[in-house]
């Protein structure tokens, strides 16, 4: 079995390399380890799958400024729920 750590340094150095699997590799393991603040600067270096995994945590705690950081870095599909959140009438509207 690999080293985690040892791992997460080679991921760490392909991904500094330009190997995109690499960083999705450590925004995996970032996520497992309820990792905000990592998955954030994996966002900010490009990685899509960090925007990805950030706004399906911001969706759920319906975080609307935190799907506004992520659209504002890129990532469309944060974009795309937090104009779909913004549109859907609360519970309280519909009553």
């Amino acid at each position: 079995m690999v080293n985690a750590n040892l791992d997460q340094e080679t991921l760490r150095a392909l991904a500094d390399e330009g190997n995109q699997v690499a960083l999705d590799r450590l925004a995996d393991l970032a996520d497992a380890r309820k990792d905000i603040e990592e998955l954030s600067g994996l966002l900010d270096e490009g990685c899509m799958r960090a925007g990805h995994l950030l706004t399906h945590h911001a969706v759920a705690a319906g975080d609307l400024r935190e799907l506004q950081r992520i659209a504002d870095a890129g990532y469309d599909e944060a974009d795309r729920e937090l104009n779909r959140l913004l549109q859907t009438p609360s519970r309280e509207q519909r009553d």
